[in-house]
């Protein structure tokens, strides 16, 4: 009996998984919202921006652009990610695919400012893509129901 209840478990087993996940991936989660914190540097050929935006694009591959709310909120050396896309087309269009697909970037006036960084020095930055705080718009999202993720 011990055997024959073995062997049913291992082919029901077998069976299952043949028969794939239980949920498609784009059913497997509900509606987030989500910010992404950059503050830090992109490190040598920006490859820390380059993750960082590969994991928020496998977030929107796994979830679904139109179950995500998210943000993506840069200060201090966070900002780096959008000068550097002056110049770095791969960083560029990166950037520009994530916003096609609903991303929102938001820039530290106070990093803007204390850096003497304008606008013009931003890849694809506008005047409503300005925070006055970028951790105090961090800590507000956070208030509003959105879960923090930070790379690095």
């Amino acid at each position: 009996m011990r055997r024959w209840l073995t062997g049913l478990i291992s082919v029901l087993g077998l069976l299952a998984f043949a028969a794939g996940p239980a949920v498609a991936a784009d059913d497997a989660y509900t509606s987030q919202k989500v910010v992404y914190h950059v503050n830090f540097g992109g490190d040598e050929d920006n490859w820390k921006y380059m993750a960082t935006l590969r994991n928020i694009q496998n977030h929107i591959n796994a979830v679904g652009k139109d179950k995500l709310d998210m943000r993506v909120v840069m200060n201090g050396n966070g900002l780096r990610m959008l000068q550097n896309a002056t110049e770095d087309k791969d960083l560029a269009q990166r950037i520009s695919n994530l916003k096609g697909q609903g991303v929102s970037f938001k820039v530290c006036a106070n990093t803007m400012e204390g850096r003497d960084i304008s606008l013009d020095d931003l890849y694809d930055a506008w005047e409503d893509d300005i925070v006055p705080s970028g951790v105090a718009e961090v800590a507000k999202l956070q208030q509003d129901g959105f879960a923090l993720v930070k790379t690095y």
